[in-house]
Order: C-alpha cells, then structure tokens, then sequence
C-alpha cells in the first residue's frame, strides 16, 4: 500500500512542476523515506529533514526566524502513533507537515501540535458516524474492540464517550494484541472472542490496525465462532492483508465508513507507467549510480528495486487498486502535495503566469498561509479548519461476498446525517433480516424501562398505571399526566379530561323527572280537588284554605329537585337547600296545626278545648305559619352564611373525568335546615301518636302518624345513602329523598281525602269529619248511621 502512496504523492508532484498556473517557473522536489512503521526509523529521516540547507547537522539558535531547514514541509506519516512523535517535534520549529492517514482526534490540539494538518477527517467523526449507524439499526449491546496502540486506544474511549451519550451500551469492551508467535498473546486473542460470545452481542465495533484485525479474524474463521455484524473503520476496511483471509466471509457481515474523495481515473495507468520504467536496467543502473550523502545517516536505498512489477504486487491490493476502492487513500495523499503547493503559491504571491517573489520562504511563512486555507482538487474545494483537519463526507461500505476477496458497496452516506440504501444492503443473517442486537427486547408502547445491573440496555418493561405515560422511548420511569389530564394504563399520551355533572340525560335523572311528573301531577290534582270542594266538610276538616296552601307548597317542593340536575351553578348550588326545605316547612307547618287541634281534642278538658281550638285556627294559624317558615328561613341563612355549598371540580373521583358538583361543606349546614321540619315532624307524632279518635269518626291522628313516619323513614334512610353514594349520584339521591318525602304526604295524608270526595261523597258530612249532628252548630256529637260506615272505610 506505502507503494501506492508514493506514487500518489509522485504524480501530484509532477503534475504541479508541468502546470504552468500552480507554481509557474518553480519545480518541487521531494525526499522519500519509508518509516517501516517504527519511530526510531521515523525520527533519522525527521533529524534530516530539520537540518540547515546544505549540512548535515541542526543548528542551536536563540531565534529561528531566519533558519532555513533542508524541507519547507513535510508530507506524511500514515499513522498516528508516529503522527504523535513527529508533530511535536515538528511542531516546535513551526514546519509545516500534512499527514494523508493519521486521523486520531488528539492531533486537533493546536497547542501540542501548531504544525500539524491532515487531509483526512478526525477519527472523532468516523465514530459520530459508526454510532449513529448503530442507532439507526437499534442495536443498542454492543461489544467494542480495539488494537493495542495509540490508534485503538484513543478510539475505544471515544466511542464509549459517544455510545453512552447515545444510550448505547458497550457489552464488553477490551483490546486486541498485535499478533505474534507467543502463545501468551494468542491466548489473549481466543479470550477477547471467547468474551464476545458469551456476552451475547451479534455487532462489534472493530477500531484497530489492519494486523489486529487480521489476528482476531483469522481466530475467529478458524474455531467457527458466531457471525456477526463488525462495523470497522477505515485502517483495515480495504486491507488487502484482512480481504484475502481464506474463509473471511464466514466472520458475518461488515460495515465500515471511507472518506470520499475525487476519482482519479489515471493513477493505475500511471501506476503501470512508472512499474514499467522500474523495471528497466538502465533506470536501475542510473540509480545505481547515484549515491546520497545521507546513506550512512539514514541506511542505503532499497534492494531489487529494479525488480518491482505489477504481477510483484499482492493481488488484493492490485484488486482494490483496479476497482478504485483505495482512491480514498490516494487522493489523501494527493491532496497533501497539493495543500502545500497551494500554501506556497499565496506566500510567494504567485498569479496564473509568474511568482514574483524570489527569496527563500521560510517553513513558519509557509505555515501561516496554511491556516484555515481553502484549495481546490479534482473539482471539490477543500478547507483546512482551526484544528487542521479538513471537512469531508463519508460513504457507508459494506463487503459483498465475492471471488477472490470482497467487493466494497456503497450502501449510504453521513455529512452529519446519515443516509442508507437498504436495497442495496445484504445480511448474514436467514431471509436477510437485519440482525438484532439488544440486551433487552424494545418496550412496548406505554412501558418504561427498569433498568436491571449496571448496563441501561438491560431492563425489564414495567406498565405505565392509568395516570401516566410513557414520554420517550428510553424513559425509566413513566410521566404523571396534568390534573386537568388522564390517560389509561400503558398510555403514550394524556387526554384532556371532559367535565361531568349529572346531566338531564341521565337514566337516574329522567326516572326521577318522571316520579317528579306524578307526584306533582297527583299534587296538582289533589290541589284543584281540594279547591272545588273548599266549602266541603273533608276540605274545611283538613284546614280549609291552610290545606291548599300545604299542597301549594308540596308542590313547591317537587319542583325544587329542578335544581339538582344540570351544570352546577354557584346560584344554584346556594339555592339547593333552601328552595327544597322553605315550602316543606309550610307544608308541615299545616300538618302540626291539625296534630295540635287533634292532641287539643283528645287530650285536653272540654272546657278548654273551644278556646286553644280557637287559637290553632285563622289568623292565628296563619301567623303560626308564618313565624315557622321565617324560623326555617334564618336558619337556612345561617346555614349559607356558615357553611355554604361551592361549585367544586374533583380530580380525583373519576378517572377519566373531571366531576364537577356542589360541594357541602358541612354535615352542620346541612342538619341547621332540617332542624325546624325535623321538630315539626316530631311534635306531629307526638301529639297523634296516642290519640284515641271518636268511633264513627274520621281518623285523622292516625293518617297523621303515619305520615310523619314516612316522613322519618324517608330522611333517616337519605343519610346512609347519601354518604356511601358516589359523590356524581349524591345529588340524585337528595332528589329521590325530596320526592319520596312529597309522595309520602301526599299518598299518606292528602290522597286518601280524595278517594272519599270521589267515591265516598256520602262521608263528606260535618258528623263524620267535624263530629257535628245536623243540627248542631257546636263541636261535638255523633255521626249516626256513618259511624259504621266510617268503621268500614278508615
């Protein structure tokens, strides 16, 4: 490969002394030494290079401005280990030097090395590139393996940097030794795949020198180790010395990124050129006849040059040569030439004709045309950066199994992207499946990872509960959605929650509009009932005008439970209690009159009766009335002041909704408005409770009774209901406990009255209902022949 180089750098050369714009009416000369790939050797010829023009010898000044060194730049070397040595060394005399291979990211510093620039990318970006191609496949356990040196090094910690900032995990992670004999080192070779294996990965990210990697696979071939994914860098992809392994295509699939360059289409035909002139004997005797003064500094020429041939060269290389897989090199090469040339023209002020500067150039003048200098080659422009490297996009190869060696497609490019062709791509793997390479399997939507050991690839996939969700992809935990949110189990997203108040169009509420339509519909009708019998014995027996306005009121309080239903209101919710427990108070109030004038009857001596029954009735009554529907009427508004009922949105009760409804702040509100129609109810009992009604009369202690124990039955009951209920329902059970209260009275007290002014007209008499004979005037008296009828019908 070193051959191909040199010819590279020859040809750049010659085409620049012939052109006549570049550095017309300058010729360049070059020295060539081969490194053998050992810094001692690379530092004899180094020495040379610095030594003043015309000795042999580095002169020691206080000042180098005026030192003029042999070279004004030095082109090379390929590695970076040697990179290392020679930049510092050249760096501190401010030569320039533009190497065609070193990549390693620690030649950037330009405090180390302010004379280093290269034509080749940093190695940091080929890694960008290899760990986004690893991201974009999903193969996110890993096993990473580098040579033993600078190179593999520095390239290993940089990739583990980069994968872990990309939530890659590095399954296993070691370096490979440069092979030899010792069976020690073998030994290492077998574990470091041994390792591999066991950790499970099916994709290796291979950063090392060609002759490691020859090592590892010649191991790997040979024990028919498990295919696998390598993703390789650029100091081995095209080695001929790995492509012509026998069996290589047994070690899986292999990925790798080049960097692009201009096609130079000439260089094997001028590679033919020049093999054939070496071969000539007369060139070879003029060589031979040459003798360098440095022969005994740096070690004569290389032997049998005269014998190096096209057929000489190895076949995998010729391939690559041929197929133009190895122009990337080539062109770093060439475009090194150029660089300097280019540098040397803007310091000498050349134009397209002549450069009239004439006097010697030092190596700093040189240097500082080179900062940040932009050149053209071959129809693409290059620049180098603050760092000295130059910008350039990679291509994405992948071997495709051929005969002799693999063939290298481009399957993709990266210029901080990275564009593939999948079409293009073939797989070691059955029906050309991608191979999956993951510790753990990809969670599914609405699972977050729990991480298990050391390694975030490992993890099992947890659910995410109703009330949250799963954010991103590589969330550990899940996402708790807004209040104002929700969101089912193994969710990947919130919902906004709708509101939710009993509607209109509930079931619960429509079988409650429909009980409301009877009660007040029987309500309504007792009503006109009663008013078109008002002068009637039963009506003038049951109050007379007080018995109407009762019902007037019961009907009052079915319509309260009109409020209950529908979008809560602060109004409405304020209005609830009140408007429902005003008119019950009124329609009480009329009940305990009739229970006091029957305890009055019942209970009290006769002579008394006449006078408190006088007080029981208008406008007594009526005032009565009044003073205990203004007593209900404080207490309802202390209960508003004290406790007041407020419009409340509820997150927590329904999971998908927001329940809106009127919140009671206080079971004490709520007691304070029925204190005055609880008393009521409880003197009405007392005072019928025991009474002994006349026979043949009208028993009306008795409907009584009975009516406030429907009355207590249905409040004692509301209180376990409401409490247990959910709290959307809560207000449909007041509105079931109102109705029930109304149809209690109504069905208990009123309707039976009804039933006798309907069917029994016959009983609408004073003797029956007010215990006065036809001709009496006063209370009192039988009833006659009723009496056995009333027996009949009580």
């Amino acid at each position: 490969m070193g051959l191909f180089l040199v010819m590279a750098l020859k040809m750049a050369v010659e085409e620049i002394n012939n052109s006549s714009t570049l550095l017309p009416g300058l010729q360049l000369g070059y020295d060539l030494f081969d490194t053998c790939s050992e810094p001692v050797v690379t530092m004899k010829p180094s020495l040379m290079f610095l030594a003043k023009a015309g000795s042999r010898s580095i002169a020691a000044y206080c000042n180098y401005t005026q030192y003029q060194p042999r070279v004004l730049a030095v082109i090379g070397p390929h590695s970076s280990e040697l990179a290392l040595i020679t930049g510092k060394f050249f760096g501190f005399f401010l030569m320039p030097q533009v190497s065609y291979g070193a990549s390693m990211d620690r030649l950037s510093n330009r405090e180390t090395f302010p004379s280093f620039f290269r034509t080749v990318t940093s190695n940091r970006v080929q890694l960008e590139a290899m760990v986004t191609l690893l991201q974009h496949f999903g193969w996110n356990w890993v096993a990473a393996l580098g040579s033993d040196d600078e190179y593999g090094r520095e390239g290993l910690s940089t990739f583990s940097s980069l994968a872990h900032a990309r939530n890659i995990c590095v399954a296993h992670e070691s370096l490979v030794l440069l092979s030899r004999t010792n069976s020690v080192r073998l030994g290492k070779v077998q574990d470091v795949l041994h390792q591999v294996n066991q950790s499970q990965v099916h994709v290796v990210v291979l950063f090392a020198s060609a002759r490691a990697v020859y090592s590892l696979f010649q191991y790997s071939i040979r024990h028919s180790l498990t295919p696998k994914v390598w993703v390789g860098c650029d100091a081995w992809l095209t080695s001929d010395l790995v492509m012509t392994l026998p069996d290589i295509q047994r070690v899986g699939t292999v990925l790798g990124f080049l960097q692009r360059g201009a096609l130079l289409p000439e260089f094997f035909h001028y590679m033919e050129t020049q093999l054939a002139v070496a071969a000539d004997p007369a060139f070879c005797a003029s060589l031979d006849a040459e003798q360098d003064v440095e022969e005994d500094v740096v070690g004569p020429r290389c032997p049998r040059c005269d014998q190096i041939m096209l057929q000489n060269l190895s076949t995998g290389l010729v391939h690559n040569l041929s197929a133009g897989e190895l122009h990337h090199q080539i062109f770093a090469t060439y475009a090194a030439v150029y660089s300097v040339a280019q540098a040397l023209h803007h310091t000498l002020h050349c134009s397209t004709s002549s450069c009239p500067t004439q006097e010697p150039v030092k190596p700093w003048q040189l240097l500082d045309k080179m900062y940040n200098m932009s050149f053209h080659i071959r129809g693409l422009e290059l620049r180098f950066s603050d760092s000295g490297n130059v910008d350039m996009e990679y291509d994405l190869k992948m071997w495709v199994w051929q005969s002799p060696m693999p063939k290298l497609r481009t399957v993709g490019t990266y210029n901080g992207s990275l564009q593939l062709q999948p079409t293009l791509m073939h797989w070691h793997a059955p029906n050309n499946q991608v191979p999956v390479s993951q510790c753990s399997q990809e969670c599914r939507e609405g699972q977050v990872r729990r991480v298990k050991g050391f390694h975030s690839c490992c993890y099992d996939c947890v659910d995410c509960k109703a009330g949250s969700y799963r954010q991103n992809p590589d969330d550990l935990t899940c996402t708790l959605c807004d209040q104002d949110q929700w969101s089912p189990e193994r969710s990947m997203r919130c919902f906004p929650r709708r509101p939710r108040f009993l509607e209109w169009g509930d079931p619960a509420v429509l079988l409650l509009l429909l009980l409301l339509a009877l009660v007040l519909g029987l309500v309504l009708a007792a009503l006109g009932l009663f008013i078109r019998h008002r002068d009637s014995p039963l009506v003038q027996a049951s109050g007379g005008p007080l018995a109407c306005f009762g019902l007037a009121c019961l009907g009052l309080v079915c319509l309260s439970v009109l409020l209950f239903p529908g979008w809560p209101g602060p109004a409405s919710c304020l209005a609830q209690q009140p408007v429902a427990h005003l008119p019950l108070t009124g329609c009480l109030s009329t009940l305990f009159l009739q229970a006091a004038e029957t305890f009055v009857e019942s209970e009290l001596p006769p002579t008394w009766v006449a006078w408190v029954r006088g007080h029981l009735r208008a406008p007594w009554a009526w005032l009565l009335v009044l003073l205990l529907i203004l007593m209900e009427a404080a207490l309802c508004g202390w209960s508003l002041a004290a406790f007041p009922s407020k419009v409340e949105m509820d997150w927590r009760v329904l999971p998908r909704e927001v329940l809106v409804h009127c919140h009671m702040h206080s079971w004490v509100g709520l007691g304070l408005v029925h204190i005055t129609n609880a008393t009521l109810a409880f003197l009405c009992f007392l005072g019928t409770f025991l009474v002994q009604s006349q026979p043949g009369h009208y028993n009306r202690a008795r409907a009584l009774t009975f009516t406030m124990l429907a009355y207590f039955v249905t409040w004692v009951s509301f209180v376990p209901l409401f409490t247990n209920m959910q709290v959307l329902y809560q207000p449909a059970v007041q509105m079931g406990a109102i109705l029930l209260c109304a149809l209690g009275i109504l069905a208990i007290f009123h309707l039976p009255k009804c039933y006798l002014l309907l069917w029994w007209p016959e009983l609408n008499t004073p003797e029956f209902f007010l215990g006065q004979g036809p001709n009496d005037t006063t209370d009192g008296g039988g009833s006659g022949g009723r009496d056995r009828t009333q027996g009949d019908h009580e």
